[in-house]
């Protein structure tokens, strides 16, 4: 809109497009929560207060009105649809802006894959900016489908929707000064750096600091998160499908710090997302825990515009982008309405139809497995062994020294001490490499599950009680071009086919929740209690988060960061 159009409608010249009327304002500016009416012409916010008038005029009897919500740090693909469907999601939910890393797909497709999720961004009721993926491969100890050099992803900062660099997990790399880690972070120096750190302290914080990293997302304490805020890093307080930090850390929340504080999800699957919320249900939570409902409200707004210099949207202003929520209670936030850039997008939880351009994107097939050197039996060699101890609710896992089963020579898995074989299987280039270990607190009592999504490197990754399950669920997820699946023996209990990347289903996230709702009760009946098993699975093959992880390659000492025997 033009400058001087602006003006009219701002000085109640010329009548705007929608004027909210009987409203409370909720002014994450100034911390108030006062009655004003809000005009809005095209996508713009061009009044506050009275006088004002409109073409269409909605009576919000008393509700609340407040900027439209903002991820801070979000991965779709864990969503396992692609973004229209995200959108249809969150959208009712109130989130207007997301800010996604793409790595999952970089990782499995590269450049095309971030290409992928570009096109299918466009012509959504959601803004979706992109931070570019930092870490293609995350380590050299994992084999990936692309590699991502600082020359390939630097030229993307001439996109108007990329803001920076996404979340650089090999710390050690900055911190010993490997020159093509260092690269990416000169090539973004005057964009934002987002970080990922977890358990980093002392020294080696200041060090990763001063190389020009902004925030993390990663704080599992209260002193974590202190020591990091003191060194000028915004947290973003992270509460996904796996790794809940939310009630962990709001009790290092003060008036003081909590304008460094974003809230992000990080990774949540459709159930999650379709039935608790999005960044709603940050807020809700938080302001449950006792949190001043306008600091909640800013955490999932203005700080995060601010800190990705999205000057435009984060709060209630003239001249800002007219993204709106409105809710009738600032505790249950149960959201009646939502306008993204002026048009109302969302009723009652259920999104406005949008019209999307027909057109299809095409991508290869990323399922090449070569089958004839993998052989997940394991000789004895020796008593004590390592084991990956699986904690619930966490992305970091134990480092565990423990005597291994042994029969007849073999190391087996022991139901009884939940004691479980894991197995990674590349199955992006057809190498024939694999990694096995053992892995403790899934649960399982017998047969196996399996998924494409492996974190960062979205190999196969496979955990069972017995051989025969471990291979027909590797070879079922295969048959599918990718998913995930739940056997027992030679029987398949349940599946969910991931054809994009190995990673997101074509079809409608409602389908993908009852799926996953399959998938789960599959494995619950083999015996694993967690509230999402397949979530921790797919975190055990991340050798960027301490302490013990597994790939393609073989176990992964994260403290070390090398490669370690199962066997000591």
């Amino acid at each position: 809109m033009e400058l001087s159009q602006i003006i009219k409608f701002a000085r109640g010249v010329e009548p705007a497009d929608i004027l909210l009327t009987g409203g409370q304002v909720i002014n994450v500016y100034s911390g108030e929560i006062y009655r004003a009416d809000v005009a809005i012409a095209a996508n713009r916010i061009v009044g506050i207060g009275a006088g004002y008038h409109a073409e269409e005029v909605i009576d919000l009897k008393g509700g609340y009105v407040c900027p439209g919500f903002i991820d801070a740090h979000v991965h779709i693909e864990s969503s396992m649809v692609p973004p229209p469907e995200f959108a249809r999601a969150v959208v009712p939910r109130g989130t207007t802006t997301v800010v996604i890393d793409p790595h999952e797909i970089a990782n499995v497709l590269g450049l095309d894959g971030i290409r992928y999720m570009f096109d299918t961004a466009k012509y959504n009721p959601l803004s979706i900016y992109v931070m570019m993926p930092s870490c293609v491969p995350a380590t050299e100890m994992e084999t990936t489908g692309a590699y991502l050099h600082w020359y390939d992803i630097v030229p993307q900062l001439h996109d108007h929707w990329v803001l920076g660099l996404g979340e650089m997990m090999n710390f050690p790399g900055v911190i010993y000064g490997d020159e093509e880690v260092l690269n990416k972070l000169r090539g973004f120096d005057k964009a934002i750096r987002d970080g990922h750190a977890p358990g980093l302290s002392g020294r080696d914080l200041v060090a990763y600091v001063a190389a020009g990293i902004g925030s993390d997302h990663e704080c599992t304490s209260v002193l974590e998160m202190q020591e990091k805020l003191r060194l000028g890093m915004y947290i973003f307080i992270r509460e996904a499908t796996n790794a809940h930090n939310l009630l962990t850390l709001l009790p290092g929340l003060t008036k003081a710090n909590c304008r460094r504080l974003c809230f992000c999800t990080d990774d949540r699957q459709p159930a999650d997302l379709l039935n608790k919320g999005h960044i709603d249900d940050l807020v809700r939570t938080a302001v449950g825990a006792g949190v001043d409902p306008v600091d909640a409200i800013r955490m999932a707004t203005l700080n995060t515009a601010e800190y990705f210099h999205l000057y435009d949207r984060g709060g209630i202003a003239p001249g800002k982008r007219a993204d709106l929520v409105i809710f009738n209670d600032l505790h249950a936030l149960n959201i009646e309405m939502v306008i993204s850039s002026g048009k109302i997008v969302a009723r009652d939880s259920r999104v406005i139809p949008w019209e999307r351009p027909l057109k299809s994107t095409f991508l290869r097939s990323t399922m090449n497995v070569n089958w004839d050197p993998v052989d997940i039996r394991i000789a004895a060699a020796g008593h004590q062994g390592r084991i990956i101890g699986v904690i619930p609710n966490q992305l970091v896992t134990e480092h565990l020294i423990e005597t291994l089963p042994a029969v007849d020579g073999q190391v087996v898995c022991d139901p009884g001490r939940d004691i479980a074989k894991i197995a990674v299987i590349e199955r992006h280039l057809a190498t024939g490499n694999f990694g096995l270990g053992l892995v403790k607190g899934l649960g399982l009592k017998k047969g196996a599950i399996a998924s494409t999504i492996a974190h960062d490197s979205h190999n196969i990754v496979v955990v069972g009680m017995d051989d025969r399950s471990i291979m027909t669920a590797a070879r079922t997820v295969a048959e599918m071009r990718g998913g995930m699946a739940a056997v027992d023996g030679n029987d398949v209990l349940a599946k969910l086919p991931l054809p994009i990347a190995g990673l997101m289903s074509d079809g409608p996230i409602e389908t993908v929740r009852d799926q996953m709702e399959a998938m789960l009760q599959a494995a619950y009946q083999l015996g694993s209690g967690l509230h999402d098993p397949f979530m921790a699975m797919s975190f055990l093959a991340l050798p960027v988060i301490p302490s013990l992880k597994i790939t393609d390659k073989g176990l992964v000492d994260v403290e070390k960061f090398q490669i370690v025997p199962l066997f000591v």
